[in-house]
């Protein structure tokens, strides 16, 4: 078991568990939107995604956010996962990645999505 992203407590008023899997999807979505500078102590951390929801759409530009991402994951989250595919979508107002990657020591595939912006 893990710590619980981002930090909550559970219903006996302990500090809240979560399984390995849902630490490590929490940790993917932590680092897809958290802007670099928005971390006092790891001014570096995150990718910034979310801040590309205003962007004009284009092919370039789904090009270039799926290296940010892959390369934002790897730097950040390189000893934990291996990601196998990033897949990001712009449509109006919002912006959605999904990441198919695989745990460390583990060959199973796990897919996740996230979204920001209008309805997910």
């Amino acid at each position: 078991m893990s710590l619980a992203s981002p930090y909550q407590f559970d219903h006996r008023g302990r500090t809240a568990e979560s399984s390995r899997e849902r630490h490590v999807r929490d940790l993917i979505e932590a680092v897809l939107f958290t802007a670099p500078g928005e971390r006092v102590m790891r001014p570096d951390f995150g990718s910034g995604v979310a801040q590309l929801v205003f962007a004009p759409n284009s092919p370039e530009l789904a090009g270039a956010t799926q290296m940010l991402v892959q390369g934002a994951l790897a730097q950040f989250l390189g000893d934990v996962v291996t990601v196998r595919e990033v897949r990001v979508e712009a449509r109006d107002e919002t912006l959605r990645v999904t990441v198919a990657y695989s745990l460390r020591g583990d060959d199973q595939v796990q897919v996740a999505s996230f979204s920001r912006g209008g309805a997910p």
